[in-house]
Parts: C-alpha cells; sequence; structure tokens
C-alpha cells in the first residue's frame, strides 16, 4: 500500500494557491492522486474557519474537506497530544495533528516543520524540501 499521509493546514493551503515549487506541487499531486487525502479534525477546523472572500476558493475548500478523511479526537489521539503537549511543549493544535499522525501511523505533510521535526518517531515531509 505504500506510506499514507497525513496533511497539514499549512500544507493543503499552500498547495491550492499553487506556491509550492513545480517538485512540491508535482510531490502533492501524487499524493492526494494516489491516496484518499487525510486530514486531523483540526485541519478540518482551521481551513473552514478562513474569511474566503472569493466564494469559488470557498468551493475547493469545502471540496477538498469533503473528499478527505477526516481523524476525529480519538482517546488514543488525546492521550497522545497530552505526552507530546507535556514533553515538546508544542501548541495544542500542532500536538494534536502530531498525534493524529503517530496514532494512526501516517507520514505528516507540512512546510511547517520546524514545530514537528523534534517530535521522536514522528516522519515529516516538507513539499518545499522534496526534489
Amino acid at each position: 500500500m505504500g506510506t499514507q499521509y497525513l496533511l497539514d493546514t499549512s500544507a493543503i493551503s499552500k498547495y491550492l494557491k499553487e506556491v509550492f515549487s513545480e517538485n512540491g506541487l508535482i510531490f502533492m499531486d501524487s499524493v492526494i492522486e494516489n491516496n484518499l487525502p487525510k486530514i486531523s479534525v483540526i485541519t478540518q477546523i482551521e481551513l473552514l474557519s478562513w474569511k474566503i472572500d472569493d466564494f469559488d476558493d470557498n468551493i475547493i475548500v469545502e471540496n477538498f474537506i469533503k473528499g478527505s478523511k477526516i481523524f476525529s479526537l480519538s482517546d488514543e489521539v488525546i492521550t497522545q497530544t497530552i505526552s507530546l503537549r507535556r514533553k515538546y511543549k508544542i501548541k495544542t493544535p500542532d500536538a494534536i495533528i502530531a498525534a493524529t499522525a503517530l496514532v494512526n501511523n501516517l507520514t505528516l505533510i507540512t512546510d511547517n516543520d520546524r514545530d514537528f521535526l523534534n517530535i521522536k518517531d514522528l516522519q515529516v515531509i516538507n513539499p518545499n524540501t522534496v526534489h
């Protein structure tokens, strides 16, 4: 089945706005075309909380979410989130996203990797650095 990915809000935002490098966009295209996009409930909340003035952009974001598997806050994710917050002193939304990836054995795709790189056992890919 290959590597499965969890997409972070920042990666989705930059992908939808097409601001990644050509290699980054190709990588993201392949991830999304070859796998059902997977996101945390936190990413869903963050994406739907944007103030988007353009109606078409709103539809694009809503359709992306509808076409994604959304991971909710299971007891295991909550426990892992607490552990990550205590150990790494990261923000709660980032801890939930990292915990979701860890609990579900997913590689996290984010361009905000500085918040996640120190977390032991968390696999992270930044589309900005894909060659």
